[in-house]
């Protein structure tokens, strides 16, 4: 998945997070990280500046992951 995110994303860096604190379950967020981005040398926030794609933003990323897998 590393490679796939790679190739998509061009991130400067990809950050795993690894969870299960309330419920016993394992989830993982792949996070692709750029310089001067947001969080940037800081941990993982959830989401706290959300950005909503449109529905054909979220179907071409999902499209050129899935040529990918």
């Amino acid at each position: 998945m590393n490679g796939i995110m790679r190739e998509v994303f061009h991130p400067d860096k990809i950050n795993f997070g690894a969870y299960g604190d309330t419920i016993h379950h394992l989830h993982f967020h792949l996070v692709p990280k750029y310089r001067d981005g947001f969080e940037w040398g800081g941990v993982l926030a959830m989401n706290p500046k959300a950005v909503t794609l449109t529905q054909a933003e979220y179907d071409k990323m999902i499209g050129m992951i899935r040529e990918r897998l």
